[in-house]
């Protein structure tokens, strides 16, 4: 089913079809996104059988507010939490350390869980509608392109997917960028995508140099 995203109910439905284990689409601030929710575990089967997705590849996971984090990870490690501060909301995916009992295919059997708050207004408002974190892997099959419109979403998916919302086109162009951290704190790119790495570790750098420098006076 295909909403436009002004229908004032659209929301309520795509929130309440969550809540019931279904299957939606929505768009981000990169591409749509298909959306379960992520502690559920049927739902979680039923995504990566429509998006013909390996068990091992994990999915990422949208967030309301940084405070949501906490759902899903076991710690907020101190240099993820400078960039949670910097960067979002926006397309920086941060790696944590997953809660012991997120189900395994949310973490791809890694142990750890991909989050980020997402600035698309849309997705914001469906978070919000929902109360809780939504998945939000990109909308398509694996191995093809990833949607940008909902048309392209509904010619992949079809019924195979509850709702769709149509919040126009998203740009497109280049994922998010994946970022985690090391036993030492060193934070690591696992894939680079709207955020160069550089701008990361740039931006992290004077963070820290700020910090030093209040805690010096």
């Amino acid at each position: 089913m295909l909403c436009p995203a002004s229908d004032p109910a659209a929301l309520a439905q795509a929130a309440h079809l969550l809540g019931q284990g279904g299957l939606i689409a929505f768009p981000t601030e990169t591409y749509y996104g298909l959306g379960v929710d992520p502690f559920n575990v049927e739902a979680l089967a039923r995504l990566f059988a429509v998006k013909q997705r390996q068990p091992d590849k994990p999915v990422l996971v949208l967030v309301a507010e940084q405070v949501q984090v906490t759902e899903l990870a076991a710690e907020v490690p101190a240099v993820l939490h400078k960039l949670m501060t910097a960067f979002w909301p926006g397309p920086l995916t941060l790696i944590f350390p997953g809660k012991p009992g997120l189900p395994s295919l949310l973490t791809g059997c890694t142990g750890t869980v991909g989050i980020r708050q997402s600035p698309h207004p849309l997705a914001s408002r469906l978070l919000s509608a929902f109360g809780g974190p939504i998945t939000a892997t990109s909308a398509n099959r694996s191995g093809a392109p990833p949607a940008t419109t909902a048309a392209e979403v509904l010619d992949s998916f079809g019924a195979e997917i509850d709702l769709i919302l149509d919040g126009g086109p998203t740009p497109g162009g280049a994922g998010s960028t994946l970022v985690g951290c090391d036993r030492k704190q060193q934070l690591r790119c696992l894939r680079e995508g709207q955020v160069p790495f550089a701008e990361v570790l740039a931006q992290y750098n004077e963070l820290l140099r700020a910090s030093s420098g209040r805690e010096g006076r």
